[in-house]
Formats: C-alpha cells, structure tokens, sequence
C-alpha cells in the first residue's frame, strides 16, 4: 500500500536594529523543512534564512525588500525503486538487474530568492498587504544524471499574494487573501477567508475558523483556538479534481503551532494591525 508524503517544517522571524534605521528595520528569519515522498524513496531537507530591510511610508504605509538564500539536499533510495525492465509479466520484481544506473544517489545546491512587499493601513482596523517574489533567481542544477545535455536547472518560480485583515467589530476579524503561482507552464491560484472570533471578550482565547481553495483541484478547511499569543490549527486538504481517483480520495492533514512575541510600542516605528 502507498504511504503518504510526510513534511514538517519549522521557522522564526523578527526585527532588529528597530532602533538604528529613521522609521525603519531589519527582519531575520530562518526556516527548516524535511520532506519523505512515500516510502522514503526520496528524502529532502531545506535550511534558509532569510533577510529584509521595512521602511515605513507616512503614517499609513509600510514598503519591504529582501532576500532568502539556503541550501538544499535531496537523496534517493534506489533499492525501493523498480523499474520497467524489472517486470516480469506478472509483477515488478527489485531483484531482476535493472539497466537504469543513477549517477548520483544525492544531489545538494544554493538557492536564492528575492521579493518585495507593500503595507497599507489606514486605520487600526484595517490593514492589507500585496507582495511578489522570484525564487531560484540562480536556478540552480537538480538532478541524480550526470548527462549535460539534459537542461536539469530549476525553472523560476513567480509567486504573487494579496491578503487583508479586517476588524469589523469587538467580536470579529476577517483575514481574507489570495496567492498565485507560476513556474514552467504550471499555474496555481488559491483564495479564501480566515476568521477570529473573540470568545473571551479581551483576544486572550480566540477560535479560528477558515474556509480556502485551491481553484479547480481542492478544497481547504481550518479550525484552530489561540490562546494569547498562540495558535494551534488543523487543516485539511480535500482533494476535488480528478486526482482524487489516484489518491483514493484522501487528502493531506496539516497541524500548525505559531507562537507570535509583541514588540514594544515605538512612535513613528509601529505598523498598525488589527487586534481585539
């Protein structure tokens, strides 16, 4: 029977030097991820971080640039593939000799990643955001051949994203947003909406409620409590196009835990959000 992929991830970002720039910053941030298609045949690990300088516009708006670079390294299991020469007319035999050879078992490359953001917020119930990003600027070789004459670079990948945060009452907040990708001919476009309802009349406990989709392949809900300044949220991915037929129409779960620190008030420094 199949298994499922399996990724976890894990990442941290601030702000430093709040104190050294005119109406500015610097943000850092880091990320972790492994990933484990299958049975383990392909395994891949990713370690970057990340670096942007925010400098605010006014008294309303909010303008970043910056950068992510990190390393990759992805490794194959050759023993748990088969191949077509190893069909024996019935099954697939891994102990028939295979003439298919991998000239490497593992692959390791630099990435590199830029984007720029763009902050309005009027009000302190109102507040959006749009941002665009290039990833593999260096377009790095991935590849288990050695054969030149293969172009193995990674395509560029064009990520653009419109989000929002909405206060609409003592009680409500709305968080609608939208993302779309593109790399090498493949698109994807995704919306949807994220609300938080006050259950304790001070933010202290919130519930988390959301509704996204990924337009023509799934469907995504969201549940979640914050407590204070932590969140813990499930997410499911329903698969409604036709690759439900090839993943016996289960989805992935997801569970998230984000922590997030409040940073003292500064006049002239502060991008408002809104908060209960």
């Amino acid at each position: 029977m199949a298994q499922p992929y399996r990724t976890f991830s894990a990442f941290a970002d601030g702000q430093i030097f709040r104190n050294k720039f005119e109406n500015g910053w610097l943000g850092v941030g880091a990320l972790f991820m492994g990933d484990e298609a299958g049975s383990g045949v392909l395994r891949s690990a990713k370690a970057y971080g990340s670096v942007a300088y925010h400098q605010l516009l006014g008294n309303s708006s909010l303008l970043g640039a910056g950068f992510n670079m990190g390393w990759s390294d992805k490794r194959i299991d050759v023993s748990k593939l088969k191949f077509p020469d190893q069909f024996d007319g019935n099954f697939f035999d891994g102990k028939l000799p295979t003439s298919v050879v991998l000239d490497n078992t593992s692959v390791q490359y630099f990435d590199l990643q830029a984007g720029i953001n763009y902050a309005y917020f009027p009000k302190e119930d109102i507040y959006f955001q749009f941002g665009f990003s290039l990833h593999h600027i260096n377009r790095p070789k991935e590849s288990f051949f050695s054969n030149s004459e293969i172009d193995s670079r990674i395509p560029d990948r064009k990520i653009a994203f419109a989000s929002g945060i909405l206060k609409l009452n003592s009680s409500w907040i709305f968080s609608p947003s939208a993302y779309f990708t593109s790399q090498s001919g493949a698109r994807e476009f995704s919306f949807g909406v994220m609300c938080n309802r006050d259950l304790s009349g001070d933010g202290s406990l919130q519930l988390l409620a959301g509704l996204y989709t990924r337009v023509g392949d799934a469907v995504i809900p969201s549940l979640g409590l914050q407590f204070n300044t932590t969140s813990i949220c499930l997410t499911y991915d329903a698969t409604i196009s036709g690759l439900s037929n090839f993943n016996g129409r289960q989805g992935a779960t997801e569970i998230s835990i984000i922590r997030k620190s409040d940073y003292p008030v500064s006049p002239g420094r502060q991008a408002l959000c809104p908060s209960f």
